[in-house]
């Protein structure tokens, strides 16, 4: 789960999802947008990459354009090629949906931003200098806690391999034995309160995926019900995002689908099967490309949140610039995009859209290790800028 960048009511269960636009076709292998994906599958280095874009028009044709494009292999097995179906698990843009959940129960005044964790999970937060009481749902939702990342920790569960991190290991708590290991988020809590804070609240910025595990709970004790099944009636049902799942402990990934890659070649290790359940609020989501387009337009365009609470995901003021709520920003040359980046044991996958939520472009990788910057932003320049870059 990797760090980085008018409406008047939120949608309920079951409201209808947006109008739908008319679209063109999509090329099956886009020339340009292939052009930039492969260095960047090159560089990581990935076996498979896969992008899609779409530009929604806003003359009175509301016509949708979609752009796909894919190189490498989905499965270095079978040599199966990626598919734009194929379903990924998509790591911490799991945050952008936990965050939409807790700014719709908050227009829905059954919490408040500023409300402590305290008040809704009395004596849950303590310990090392922790304190509950003096946390914010705000400061969860922008990284301004300093609560540390269970992630960060020795032998935390799902965190890519690296060339220190031996492929096969029989000791206990490992990071190859973590991949089927159970977590609540009550143990992921441990983890982190075990350290102190790494400063105090609101005082400074770090990506922690503690978080997220913290407003996890704080939507079931608000709701009654898991932040998934929330996401689900929420999100999910009204958007018809039929590719997008919450796992919990399933190991599985839904089909079509590739295999997903560790480590560093030539030892790298097939993770496919892996029990999600330590990455649960902040990063467990499997989706495909099509949904993420579909879910970040809808999110931006402000079919899922009213204007103040959209307005508070997008304000960057507390990170200095690096974050949101469950939104990081990019700049780029010609404008500023919004989305999220995830990387999780064997994929690593990311969206980027215009303010207006009209352009949106979303890739992935089929392997977590890291990706090269420059290939990344000439992704996102060439997409968004119409800039070649060497």
């Amino acid at each position: 789960m990797a760090a980085p960048p008018p409406h008047t009511a939120a949608p309920g269960p079951g409201s209808s999802p947006p109008t739908g636009r008319p679209s063109s076709p999509s090329s099956p292998a886009h020339p340009s947008l292939r052009a930039s994906l492969a260095p960047l599958a090159h560089s990581a280095p990935a076996p498979g990459a896969a992008a899609l874009s779409q530009l929604t028009t806003t003359d009175p044709t509301d016509r949708t354009t979609r752009r796909y494009a894919a190189t490498g292999t989905a499965d270095t097995t079978t040599n199966r090629p990626v598919s734009r179906k194929d379903h990924f698990r998509i790591g911490s843009l799991t945050k952008s949906f936990t965050a939409v959940v807790v700014l719709q129960l908050a227009a829905e005044h059954r919490l408040t931003l500023d409300d402590t964790v305290e008040h809704h999970l009395p004596g849950l937060i303590r310990g090392h200098g922790n304190d509950g009481r003096d946390l914010t749902l705000r400061q969860l939702l922008t990284h301004t806690s300093g609560l540390y990342a269970y992630t960060d920790a020795p032998g935390a569960p799902l965190t890519p391999l690296t060339p220190l991190t031996p492929l096969t290991s029989p000791t206990p708590g490992s990071r190859t034995t973590s991949l089927d290991r159970h977590y609540t988020p009550t143990q992921l809590l441990r983890i982190a309160l075990a350290h102190r804070p790494l400063f105090p609240p609101g005082t400074d910025w770090s990506y922690s995926n503690t978080n997220y595990t913290v407003l996890g709970l704080v939507i079931e004790k608000v709701t009654g019900r898991s932040y998934a099944e929330e996401a689900r009636r929420r999100i999910i049902t009204p958007l018809r995002l039929t590719g997008t799942s919450f796992p919990g402990t399933d190991r599985r990934l839904p089909t079509p689908h590739g295999r997903a890659y560790s480590g560093t070649p030539p030892s790298t290790k097939d993770v496919t099967e892996i029990d999600p359940s330590g990455a649960g609020a902040a990063g467990e989501a499997i989706s495909t490309l099509d949904d993420l387009n579909r879910f970040y337009a809808a999110l931006l365009t402000g079919d899922l949140l009213p204007a103040p609470q959209l307005a508070a995901m997008r304000s960057t003021r507390s990170s200095d610039g690096a974050y949101g709520m469950g939104l990081m920003p990019t700049e780029l040359s010609c404008t500023t995009v919004w989305g999220h980046t995830g990387r999780i044991i064997g994929s690593y996958a990311a969206t980027a859209a215009t303010a207006d939520g009209h352009h949106v472009l979303t890739y992935r990788l089929n392997s977590d290790h890291p990706t090269d910057a420059r290939r990344e932003r000439a992704l996102l320049e060439g997409e968004f800028c119409g800039r070649k870059q060497d």
